[in-house]
């Protein structure tokens, strides 16, 4: 079994491969004899054709939520080409949770799997559901679920000492929304949430983030994730127009003295969230991609810190 996704796919910043480079990759994984394989599918890919003539057994819907408006203009558009990978699937795995359920069963053209969960949950529940359909024993789904280490840069606690550091990717509204809810359940004092927006991309989701963190965390600090050529400091004034004002803000464009001034912040109890990087490996400033871990960043300011 392999896997192609976000965290696995080659290349900087990519999810769902171009269509020739996917193809090549394919090949190697079947001359090897894998017989199954994991594809995480964007809906850039799939508005580009990048899967074009993959026979996809399992179509699996998690959630449609806001995200890259700025390539599909309406949400409208972006919904119906997610939808596409429900019509091209022989199986519609599907989130009854999801506000699109309803519209994707009706244009599935196959068998229908159904499940039900919000962030983490939902994906443990349509992994659960197609393996359950793979004539895995629910004995083997469970004991794999319980020893799953998790994905890195998801939800991933990197420090739990005085406080606690946790990673993850959350890069829109409902991600951000989503993670802050279940920090802030796990949170014994204050919730610390450090982000940016990346440049080129969905401008309408800016300041529903300064938003959302406004209104779950108690402190946000503001910094970049990948301006490219846009103006850092135009990118965070437009997070920072929903916030609140008597929420606590910091703002600070350098991500590493973002991160430094957070962890300085945390008290015994509080829980720093570092949000958009991840995994990434790089940041991009202009159109040049400079190293980047988010991980050695973090090292560097418990260090900093005298954690």
């Amino acid at each position: 079994m392999e896997l192609i996704s976000t965290v696995s796919a080659p290349g900087l910043h990519v999810t769902n491969p171009e269509q020739f480079p996917l193809q090549k990759m394919l090949k190697k994984l079947a001359a090897k004899g894998c017989k199954y394989l994991v594809l995480e599918v964007t809906s850039h890919g799939l508005d580009q054709n990048r899967n074009w003539g993959i026979p996809f057994t399992y179509g699996v819907l998690t959630n449609i939520t806001h995200e890259h408006l700025d390539y599909h203009k309406t949400f409208a558009n972006y919904q119906n080409v997610k939808l596409k990978l429900i019509r091209l699937a022989k199986i519609a795995v599907m989130n009854r949770s999801d506000p699109s359920f309803a519209l994707a069963k009706k244009i599935s053209r196959g068998r229908v799997l159904e499940f039900s969960g919000e962030f983490d949950e939902a994906n443990k529940a349509a992994a659960s559901v197609v393996a359950q359909d793979l004539g895995i024993s629910w004995g083997k789904i469970n004991s794999a679920l319980q020893s799953f280490p998790g994905v890195p840069g998801r939800m991933e606690t990197v420090y739990q000492k005085r406080f606690q550091i946790v990673i993850d990717f959350a890069h829109k509204p409902d991600a951000l929304e989503k993670a802050l809810k279940v920090l802030r359940k796990k949170t014994k004092r204050k919730l610390i949430a450090v982000f940016g927006c990346a440049g080129l991309r969905d401008t309408q989701k800016r300041p529903m983030m300064g938003a959302i963190s406004s209104r779950l965390a108690d402190m946000t600090v503001l910094t970049s994730e990948d301006p490219r050529t846009e103006n850092p400091d135009e990118i965070i004034n437009q997070i920072k127009s929903g916030i609140k004002n008597h929420h606590q803000i910091y703002i600070q464009s350098d991500r590493q003295q973002a991160i430094d001034l957070a962890i300085k912040l945390a008290q015994p109890g509080d829980t720093v969230a570092l949000f958009g990087k991840a995994h990434e490996k790089s940041i991009c400033f202009g159109k040049i991609e400079y190293p980047w871990s988010e991980y050695q960043a973090v090292k560097k300011a418990l260090k900093l810190c005298k954690h």
